[in-house]
Parts: structure tokens; C-alpha cells; sequence
């Protein structure tokens, strides 16, 4: 077939078109030099087996993509001991330990203050379009620069913004030089933040909140989002076990019981309600996107920061334990919100300029009563009738007076004045305690302040245990129990062990110049501050200890 001139131009036009525009599409898809911006995803209390416990059940745009399409670390833990909210994100922003960052609980006691302090109260600054009281907030008890407070100092021009409901997670994912972190406020459902970061909230936050849309969430009814018979866990929350026949008799969701415990909230509208219902996943994730809009996050070529942690998943399965359907039924709704944000991540900004990091604050053990029925070793260790005896041992001993000064999840805290003005030597005394304590069933090691100060641990339980003692907050005797034993409080499963339950957490990087790979290298969660700084070429964290994830460089 012979062509004439015309048709010939036509056709070299044609394919010159085609190939213009096939160019102009994949130098759009070619990412920059640096991301525009980072989304960091903390999810609260999500175990590294969830993902796989829950995979034929989520959708295909929401954990299937973040894992099939992104680098998927299957060997990332916490590498200290008191392993908890605060501590957990703390070390994920810093790229250091809690013994570095000082963050070393959610709350300890003051020895100063004689009182027991909360990781981000600072009763300097007042709430700023909220309650006064719930915005007495700051991160200056975190004693370390942040991946956040990095890129501020590198280029003062990038916005570095965090968001949860929970305001103590919200605090330390903004770091010090954060532009603002924004919190719920559980007596009106607005949004809000501290002095600390701003005088008066944007007008697109008084406009979000003047929407309301936390009313029309309280005011729904929880069922689950698909057939009671898909999901993996069929037991009933252990909120109200004594309903488990009425529930089973209507052969109806475990949600009956949910229900009928919120109709009271709901009618004063009590907004804590959001916080342990996957309603607070999407109030949280439509403010998150209304953030990135109304503060041109990723539009300049500064590198922004958005920290998003969805802390409901942690209170839902405070609440009703690890194996329940409500937390199941929590996660699915999670995957949908995700893949929500990141088709609207695509839409706005595009896949090739955003880079994700998923992960959690720690990990959440198996309930005592499940570990039971496959008749692994647990039990409950009973820290009030630990510390009465405890405490009349010590009277016994050196006689009446006030010995112990305060108790936390593991962590004795001596009164240290007293000790001193009855001539004992304090590393003695510890000892006892010490001594005392390890005889108790359920508890697997102790050891003093005073033997983290002098020693140094290379490996096991007590290297994790000197990663979390800091000499200022840590208690006088730290000590952690058996696998499979927690202690004994009002919620179904506790938290602060060495264990893998507790310390394995899933790490997805995801977008930008992310390839698609699995790694088993260990991975401490401290190197990922130090990993994400290396990719955008900034300086680390100040007091950051990790090492760049080498695998994501090749």
C-alpha cells in the first residue's frame, strides 16, 4: 500500500501526537527529586498479624495497595520495653529511644511535682478553640528534634501538620516546630489545638466545625459493615457477656449490645463516643483531607509533613478486647477510609509526589481467656494487691511510713526523702523491692534505677528495659511479666511488655520512588525517622540513633 504526501504527513503528525503526548503522560508520572509531601499513618494498637488476620476481608484500594504496591518491612518492632502510646510514637518521630527522647511512658511521676504528669500536659498553655483545660498541651517533654521539626529547620517554608483524635498523639506527631496539631474535643466534637502551636484556629477549621458533622456520627447506629458470618472472630465483645444469648437467639451482630450501651451518650451527645467507634476513623481521615486542601499541603515545592494517627482502632480494642468483632469490624471501615485517602492523595497531588508511612504506636496481646482455650501459658498479674503487700512488706521491714510513692504499668516509684531521712542507702532499698517483687507469680524480671544507671545491657529483655529507663522519669524498679501475662485493669487487654504481640507492628513505605518489595531484615522503629529523612537528603532528628533502611536505597 503506497501512501501519498499528504497521507503521509498525516500519518507522521499522528504518531508524532501519540508520542508527544505518551512523553508529556510519563514525565508527569516521573516523581521529583523530593516528595511535595509525606503522609506518616500511625494506626493505634494494630498488631503486625492483623493485615494478614484480616486480608480476605479488606477491599482492593486500601491495605492491598499500601502492601502489593509498596515496600512491606514484615520485621519492624519496638525495641524497648514499656511499650505504649506516647513512647511509641515519640520514638517514631524522633528516630531515637525513650530513654533519649524521654518520653518513656504516657505518664510518670514527678518527683519535682509529686505527682503523677501526663507526656504532653503543660498547664502553661490553654486550649485554643476548645476547652481550656483539654488544650493545656505541648511537646516539651519530649527531649528530642522530631522528623517534623527537621524539615522545618531545613526549609522553614514546608507545613508540618498532625491530626487525631487523641491529643497527646496528635502533640508529639506535630514535634516542636509543628505548624499546628489538632485534636477533638470530647465536650463539643469540634477540632481543636493549643496555644502552643496557634493564638486562634484557621478559618477553614471554624468552618469544618461549624458543619457539625461530629453530630451526625454520634448519632449513628453501629452495625457491621459486612456479614456477620465473613468475619474471622466471632465472639462477642466482653463489654456485656450476659447478653451473648439474646444476641445469639436474633442471630444478629454483637453491635445490639453497642447500641443499646450508646443510647444514653448519644442523647447528651457525648463525643467520646467517636473515640471508640470506626466513626472516629472517618471524622478523623474527612478533617485529615479537609487539612491537605485548605493548607495547600503538597502544592509547592517545599516538602510538607502530614502526621495522621487513628487512635480509635487502640480505643476499640481497649475496650473490647483484641479477638473481637467490633475491632475487626473497626479495621475493615480503616481500609475503606484508606483507600479513600489515597485515591484523593492521587487525585490532588499525585501517587509520584506523596510518600506514605504506615505503622503503628505498638502492638495489643491476646486476652488471658483466649491464650486459655489453646491452652498457652497466661494469666493476670494483680498490680493493686501486688502493691498492698508490697507495701506492708516494706512497714514490716523498716517500719511504718509511706515507702512507695506511686505505681505505673511496671514501674515502682519510691519515696526516695524518706529513705534518705531514715539513713538507708537507696540502691539497698531498691534491691529489696527489687527481690521482692520477682517472687510474685506472673512476673518474669526486675531490676533497679540504680542497676540501669551502672550497667549495660548488649541484648534480651533488660537491653529493651534500658531503652525505656531515663534516669529523671523512669521508676525506681521496673519489671515485666511472663509471655502471655498482662495486668489486671478495667479493659480487656493491657499493654507495656518486650513481646512480639506488643512490639511487632506492620511498616509500609508506599509512593514517591518507592519500589514494590517485602523485607524480613529487622527493623527498629526508630530507624525510620533517620530512613525517611536520608530519602528527602535532610538532616536527622537530633538525637536520632536508627540507621537508614538500606533496602529502600537499592
Amino acid at each position: 500500500m503506497k501512501f501519498n504526501t499528504k497521507q503521509f504527513i498525516s500519518v507522521a503528525i499522528l504518531l508524532l501526537f501519540i508520542s508527544l503526548n505518551s512523553y508529556s503522560q510519563n514525565s508527569r508520572a516521573l516523581p521529583p527529586d523530593k516528595p511535595k509531601l509525606i503522609v506518616q499513618i500511625v494506626v493505634s494498637q494494630m498488631r503486625y498479624d492483623f493485615i494478614h488476620r484480616y486480608w480476605s476481608n479488606f477491599s482492593e484500594d486500601g491495605f492491598r495497595v499500601l502492601v502489593n504496591e509498596g515496600t512491606f518491612c514484615k520485621n519492624a518492632r519496638y525495641n524497648y520495653l514499656l511499650t505504649q502510646s506516647a513512647p511509641g510514637i515519640a520514638t517514631f518521630e524522633t528516630g531515637a529511644q525513650p530513654a533519649t527522647h524521654g518520653i518513656v511512658s504516657d505518664k510518670w511521676y514527678s518527683r519535682s511535682a509529686n505527682e503523677m504528669v501526663e507526656a504532653t500536659v503543660d498547664k502553661r498553655y490553654r486550649g485554643v478553640g476548645g476547652d481550656d483545660q483539654y488544650g493545656s498541651l505541648s511537646p516539651r517533654n519530649m527531649m528530642a528534634s522530631t522528623l517534623g521539626d527537621a524539615i522545618k529547620l531545613w526549609d522553614p517554608k514546608s507545613r508540618v501538620i498532625s491530626i487525631s483524635l487523641n491529643p497527646q498523639s496528635a502533640t508529639l506527631g506535630a514535634g516542636h516546630s509543628g505548624d499546628a496539631a489538632y485534636w477533638l474535643n470530647p465536650y463539643s466534637g469540634v477540632w481543636m489545638t493549643s496555644s502552643y502551636y496557634l493564638a486562634n484556629l484557621p478559618d477553614w477549621v471554624k468552618d469544618f466545625n461549624k458543619k457539625k458533622f461530629a453530630d451526625t456520627y454520634v448519632e449513628q447506629s453501629w452495625e457491621t459493615l459486612l456479614p456477620l458470618g465473613s468475619y474471622q472472630g466471632q465472639q462477642l465483645s466482653a463489654i456485656d457477656t450476659t447478653k451473648q444469648n439474646e444476641v445469639n437467639d436474633k442471630r444478629k451482630s454483637p453491635m445490639v449490645i453497642i447500641q443499646s450501651l450508646f443510647k444514653d451518650k448519644q442523647k447528651n451527645h457525648d463525643y467520646n463516643i467517636l473515640t471508640t467507634t470506626p466513626y472516629g476513623i472517618t471524622y478523623t481521615n474527612d478533617f485529615a483531607t479537609t487539612a491537605i486542601v485548605n493548607e495547600n499541603l503538597g502544592k509547592d515545592s517545599s516538602t510538607d509533613l502530614l502526621t495522621i494517627v487513628f487512635s480509635s482502632t487502640g480505643e476499640i480494642c481497649q475496650k473490647y478486647g483484641t479477638n473481637s468483632v467490633e475491632l475487626e469490624d473497626a479495621y475493615y471501615r480503616l481500609d475503606r477510609e484508606l483507600a479513600h485517602l489515597m485515591s484523593f492523595l492521587n487525585e490532588n497531588i499525585g501517587k509520584e509526589n506523596v510518600l506514605i508511612v504506615l505503622t503503628s504506636d505498638h502492638g495489643t496481646p491476646d486476652t488471658p481467656g483466649n491464650l486459655s482455650t489453646v491452652r498457652i501459658p497466661n494469666g493476670f498479674f494483680e498490680p493493686k494487691a501486688s502493691m498492698a503487700l508490697l507495701r506492708s512488706y516494706l512497714s514490716v521491714t523498716y517500719g511504718k511510713g509511706d515507702w512507695v510513692k506511686a505505681y505505673d504499668q511496671k514501674q515502682i516509684y519510691l519515696n526516695r526523702t524518706l529513705i534518705e531521712d531514715s539513713n538507708i542507702k537507696l540502691s539497698e532499698f531498691q534491691e529489696k523491692v527489687r527481690d521482692f517483687m520477682v517472687q510474685f507469680t506472673g512476673v518474669a524480671g526486675a531490676a533497679t534505677a540504680t542497676t540501669m544507671v551502672n550497667a549495660a545491657f548488649s541484648q534480651g529483655n533488660f537491653y529493651k528495659m534500658q531503652n525505656s529507663f531515663n534516669d529523671k522519669r523512669s521508676g525506681d524498679i521496673i519489671f515485666f511479666l511472663e509471655p502471655g501475662w498482662v495486668e489486671r485493669t478495667e479493659k480487656p487487654t493491657a499493654e507495656s511488655s518486650p513481646y512480639s504481640y506488643d512490639a511487632h507492628v506492620p511498616l509500609i513505605f508506599y509512593g514517591w520512588k518507592i519500589k514494590r518489595k517485602s523485607i524480613l531484615t529487622p527493623v527498629d522503629i526508630a530507624d525510620v525517622a533517620p530512613t525517611t529523612a536520608t530519602l528527602i537528603d535532610i538532616s536527622w532528628p537530633n538525637a536520632a540513633t536508627g540507621k537508614p533502611l538500606e533496602e529502600l536505597f537499592q
